[in-house]
């Protein structure tokens, strides 16, 4: 695969591809659980099943002319209107079904279901769970292991989001959790983690306010160990201030919205033990400002982060690191395409105005930094594991494997 910057962007047109799998098969499915969780009345029925429609057999169609961002979507990809929605850029693709999944149900149009998340039944369900249950009472563990330890297991549970306990035993991804709770997690496919924390060392220098920026992926079960994670790096004094980056509105199913980090952290505070503590404690540092939101509208607009706006780029590069969570946050970093595994992943992010480290389990094709000996091994390992053309390629889309790449 091409290293080089005219490596192929991601289309859903290839057969058997996972982008293909998302445009034909999960869009579909999310619609109808979109339509199944609210008493919609007939003119939200008719918008859903015109979406379902287009996206099965139709053509990619332009907004609403009094839409109010008919003007920037036109910008941001009118030569696209006409064309099937199998044949445009991936990215561009994903973010406009969703825009049009929004628009569908009354989202921004005024009226009774102006602002209502489409996606909150599905959040609230896992957020109330007994799995979270589990996870907080995790945290009265973790307290009482030493400060390396509890500094591993925060970062951990951060970057296998859904798929960890918050205690220093991390669990395995569900993908390849067996029946035996002392089962290891896989290796990482890369682990800097140690430079990760060599730019937040644990000795307080004087000088500069030491901020750390942490673009925020999913709700529920990821944002709340993000939050843990947030809390560590405050108490510990890693940090004198951190910036929470969310989106500015429900974007890809549980991507998460400022009402979700109120919703978590008001779940952490109200748990028993340390994780009531933590909460708390996230509650004030909201309150005097050592904890910011920011919800900037680039975040859904169907752009990677080279092409951030000037306001962003300044914010960043005031950061003594910028923490990129989760998948799609990944494919915008490094660009949604085909690189080659071994492209540099600090090549990649050259661009961006400060210290940057993702923290994703893969869940998409594309994947850049990794030694060749790891990318032999995996290819080989899902090549012998699984019969079919394509099979040593599942572990870039299985969401079983994980990295922590950091570019100084």
């Amino acid at each position: 695969m091409p290293e080089a910057d005219d490596a192929p962007v991601i289309v859903s047109s290839v057969p058997g591809s996972f982008a293909r799998s998302v445009l034909a098969e999960r869009h579909p499915a999310l619609i109808q659980q979109v339509r199944d969780a609210f008493p919609w009345p007939p003119e939200q029925h008719r918008a859903l099943d015109a979406l379902l429609a287009s996206c099965r057999e139709g053509v990619i169609e332009p907004l609403d002319p009094d839409a109010h961002d008919r003007d920037h979507w036109d910008a941001w990809g009118s030569e696209y209107v006409g064309r099937s929605w199998f044949d445009v850029p991936f990215l561009w693709s994903e973010s406009y079904f969703y825009r049009r999944l929004l628009g569908a149900t009354g989202y921004f149009a005024p009226g009774p279901w102006q602002g209502i998340d489409p996606f909150a039944p599905f959040k609230r369900a896992e957020l109330l769970g007994s799995l979270v249950d589990d996870e907080l009472a995790a945290l009265d563990a973790l307290a009482r292991r030493p400060a390396g330890e509890r500094a591993a297991a925060c970062l951990q549970g951060s970057l296998w989001g859904n798929r960890a306990d918050l205690g220093f035993a991390v669990g395995t991804p569900d993908g390849a959790r067996s029946d035996s709770a002392a089962e290891d997690p896989p290796p990482l496919v890369a682990d800097e983690s140690d430079a990760l924390w060599s730019l937040l060392p644990a000795e307080r220098s004087p000088g500069a306010v030491r901020s750390v920026h942490v673009i925020a992926d999913n709700a529920g079960r990821e944002l709340i160990p993000d939050l843990v994670l947030i809390d560590h790096l405050l108490t510990t004094e890693r940090a004198d201030e951190v910036v929470l980056h969310v989106k500015p509105y429900p974007y890809y199913v549980s991507d998460a919205t400022t009402a979700d980090v109120v919703d978590c952290a008001r779940r952490l505070a109200q748990a028993s033990g340390s994780a009531g503590e933590a909460g708390k404690r996230l509650w004030a540092a909201m309150g005097d400002g050592r904890l910011a939101v920011r919800a900037h509208a680039f975040y859904c607009a169907p752009f990677p982060y080279s092409e951030m706006p000037a306001d962003l780029r300044k914010e960043f590069a005031g950061a003594v690191l910028t923490i990129v969570k989760g998948d799609l946050n990944y494919r915008r970093l490094v660009g949604d395409r085909l690189w080659s595994p071994t492209t540099s992943f600090a090549g990649r992010t050259a661009y961006f105005p400060g210290p940057v480290a993702a923290l994703r389990t893969l869940k998409s094709d594309v994947i850049v930094g990794l030694d060749p000996r790891t990318v032999a091994r995996l290819e080989d390992a899902g090549a012998s594991g699984r019969a079919g053309d394509g099979a040593n390629q599942a572990w870039r889309t299985s969401g079983t494997h994980a990295l922590v790449q950091v570019r100084p």
